[in-house]
């Protein structure tokens, strides 16, 4: 169970995340809507899912992780009376999936966009996570809901191909998908070893997935200059609102804040600073982004991430910047 996972169990959940298009015809045509993730106590997290209008129905960027998530986009698909025609999955993380597998049931001609990134993690990230997990289970420490939560991302790990991409995203350009053309960027060794971000021209939205989460960076499976290198692409993207992986929906001016956050602990890390210094530095330039009651908890975070990643031996600090 990764850091990110764990010390989720005991955040509040963030605001709701909502975005409407401007006009009757672009609602019918080209309109988006939210459904917010969220960091319930003694829960992990579910990320935020995008549905996108399309002619030939529905298009879901992201799943989550809880049946309850599950259930109000099975909900929402059934209210608007369509059918979901594509799944896009931002990175492979389970708060982003696991939802693929019911999804794909209700709508079996459902194509699932992504990068070939599961492979890697199967072999790797997500075997050394259900062992421990698993150990988890077997300290007896774990509460009736935390053992049905963790079997059900085992069970999601067990049958990989709801993760696996029928169409897979290998490079960046723009696509058709249910009629709807999307510009589906494919950045390398970020957050995961590839992330799908998602932009759409017509309305300025773009779809960042946990290249943005407003609390902190989750570097579990990241290559920081990598993901750097991803926020300097978002950047360049002309967009009007971006939707981050966990969290509110962001203008751009809100977007760059958070950027030179990320950018101010990266050089920090690289810097003679201290430990403390850097997780201040984050807390100070990421104030705007993080709950007063989650102060603390998001520098534990920073600081388990500055020691895991930021600041840990060469070896382990490029492990995710090559392939698996």
């Amino acid at each position: 169970m990764s850091i990110a996972e764990r010390v989720s169990w005991a955040l509040v959940a963030l605001g709701l995340v909502g975005c409407a298009p401007e006009s009757a015809e672009a609602e019918q045509h080209l309109g988006y809507e939210v459904i917010p993730g969220s960091f319930v106590p003694g829960k992990g997290p579910d990320g935020n899912s995008v549905f996108l209008d399309a002619p030939e129905g529905l298009i879901l960027v992201d799943t989550g992780r809880h049946p309850a998530h599950r259930d109000k986009l099975l909900g929402y698909a059934k209210a608007k009376g369509k059918p979901i025609a594509a799944i896009i999955n931002t990175h492979w993380h389970l708060d982003h999936t696991t939802g693929n597998a019911e999804i794909m049931a209700a709508y079996p001609e459902a194509e699932v966009h992504a990068s070939r990134a599961i492979d890697g993690a199967l072999t790797g990230f997500l075997r050394e996570s259900r062992a421990r997990s698993e150990a988890y289970i077997q300290s007896s420490k774990a509460s009736a809901e935390e053992v049905a939560e963790i079997r059900r991302g085992h069970a999601t790990i067990d049958k990989p191909d709801v993760l696996r991409p029928t169409v897979p995203v290998t490079s960046s350009g723009e696509r058709s998908i249910a009629g709807r053309t999307l510009q589906l960027n494919l950045a390398p060794y970020a957050v995961t070893e590839g992330d799908v971000w998602i932009y759409d021209a017509v309305t300025g939205l773009l779809i960042a997935g946990d290249l943005v989460v407003g609390l902190v960076p989750f570097m579990d499976t990241a290559c920081p200059e990598g993901w750097r290198k991803a926020l300097d692409a978002i950047t360049a993207t002309p967009f009007t609102t971006l939707v981050p992986g966990h969290g509110a929906a962001m203008d751009r001016e809100r977007f760059l804040a958070w950027r030179g956050a990320y950018n101010a602990l990266l050089d920090c890390a690289a810097s003679e600073a201290s430990r403390e210094d850097c997780v201040a530095v984050w807390q100070r330039d990421a104030a705007p982004f993080i709950p007063a009651e989650d102060k603390e908890r998001a520098a534990e975070m920073a600081g388990y991430y500055f020691d895991t990643r930021l600041r840990s031996p060469p070896e382990e600090r490029g492990r995710y910047c090559a392939p698996a």
